[in-house]
Parts: C-alpha cells; sequence; structure tokens
C-alpha cells in the first residue's frame, strides 16, 4: 500500500547512519519515524531559539527602563534631601509664643499644597520629571565614537577625494 507522504532520498554520514540503524531496530521504531521524530525535535527547538531571542530582547528593554527609573529616584530623593538640609538650615525656629499661629499658618499652607498637588497630578504636567529629563540626558545626548572620529579628520571623504 503506497503512503501519501512524501518520499525523499538523502545521505548520511557513516556514523549518523549507524546511530539511526540502531535506533530503528528497537520495537516499534524505525528510520522514517526515528528521523521524522528527530527533525521534528529540530524544529521545536528552533522556534524556542526564536521565542527566546524575543523573550530576551524585551528582558533588555525592561532592563534598561528599571535602570532609568531607579537613577530618577536617586535624583528624587538626592534633590529631597538637598530641600529638607537647606529648609532646616535657614528657617529660624519659631519661638514658643507664635507656634499656635505658626502651626495654623502652616495647616493653611499644607492645604495649598495638597491642593497644588492635585491639579498638577489632574493636569498631567509632571514638573520634576520635566526638570528630571533637562537635567539628566542619555546616552543619544553624546557623540558615538564614529562622529568623534569624523570630527577629528580635518577634511571630509568628499573633499578630500575632489582634491
Amino acid at each position: 500500500m503506497p503512503s501519501s507522504k512524501p518520499r525523499l532520498a538523502i545521505y548520511f554520514e557513516e556514523n549518523n547512519y549507524s546511530h539511526l540503524r540502531a535506533i530503528a531496530q528497537r520495537p516499534g521504531e524505525d528510520c522514517s519515524s526515528v528521523v521524522n521524530k528527530a527533525l521534528k525535535a529540530f524544529f521545536i527547538n528552533e522556534h524556542d531559539v526564536q521565542r527566546d531571542a524575543a523573550l530576551i530582547r524585551r528582558l533588555d528593554r525592561m532592563t534598561r527602563q528599571s535602570a532609568v527609573l531607579k537613577r530618577d529616584q536617586i535624583v528624587i530623593a538626592e534633590a529631597f534631601t538637598l530641600f529638607v538640609r537647606y529648609f532646616l538650615t535657614v528657617i529660624p525656629p519659631v519661638p514658643d509664643i507664635d507656634k499656635k499661629s505658626a502651626q495654623a499658618q502652616g495647616a493653611v499652607r499644607f492645604e495649598g499644597y495638597l491642593k497644588s498637588l492635585r491639579t498638577v497630578l489632574a493636569d498631567g504636567e509632571r514638573i520634576l520629571f520635566t526638570a528630571l529629563e533637562d537635567i539628566v540626558s542619555d546616552e543619544t545626548a553624546y557623540f558615538t565614537k564614529e562622529e568623534l572620529m569624523r570630527l577629528d579628520d580635518p577634511v571630509p571623504e568628499k573633499e578630500a577625494i575632489d582634491a
């Protein structure tokens, strides 16, 4: 009874052929089934490699994003620390007589602060992150090695050819 599967004549190296024949002697196995299983495993592995490469690219991107977030958190923490140090340095202590009025004024100012914070968060305008972007630059703000080499070259290639 002829098979509906395609037939292929191939050449093996001697050691591969001897391994194939040895495996094909097991019960329920023949050369075709062993080769089919091997090809199936090979193609599945190829798919796994492609999937793994995509996962690695995503993980790399996430790692870079995490590094940026960490840098931003460090900048925010340092900025806050400097502000607190400055604030504690320049603000004189309040005399005992004026403490109640200072606390009342502080409560009013804090409510104003909360109102401003709600407004900024609702508008979506992030003042600090805009400032961070202005202060901290990424690698694209710097010259690449190729650009630096072109800067060192006193005569561009086209002018050198024309001369």
